[in-house]
């Protein structure tokens, strides 16, 4: 089989829905409904990745947490758009997480591979489509 050099630029999506650390949990909450999203990137006001909020997080919630601050994972597995494609997919296996932000050299988030961007590679490879988007 022919290994091909995608990049994670080649697959991220660049139009994501943030929250920062100060809103409200159930705010936070909503969006992830209203976006039909299982993670929401948490950012500073410069757009630096500060953290992740999953809907996990939100299920061990109680009634006490009130920002997504209190909530969020601050330990963030980051790839940058020009890793190799291979390499993000690598960490979503290894650490069985479903995506993976897309930062740039100053940690400013610029996208997100997520299982679904690999699924959607998967399809277009079986149908001998293009792999790029």
């Amino acid at each position: 089989m022919k290994a091909y050099d995608l990049k994670v630029a080649d697959l991220m999506s660049t139009a994501l829905l943030t929250v920062k650390a100060s809103e409200s949990v159930t705010d936070a909450h909503a969006e992830m409904e209203l976006g039909l999203i299982r993670h929401l990137l948490v950012v500073d006001d410069r757009g630096k990745l500060v953290g992740v909020l999953s809907d996990r997080d939100l299920l061990s919630a109680s009634k006490r947490h009130r920002k997504v601050a209190e909530l969020m994972s601050r330990d963030v597995i980051t790839v940058r758009p020009e890793s190799p494609a291979s390499e993000a997919a690598a960490l979503m296996l290894d650490h069985r997480i479903s995506s993976v932000p897309v930062v740039d050299g100053h940690g400013t988030l610029v996208g997100l591979v997520t299982q679904t961007d690999y699924l959607d590679l998967a399809r277009r490879a079986l149908l001998g489509l293009q792999l790029e988007r």
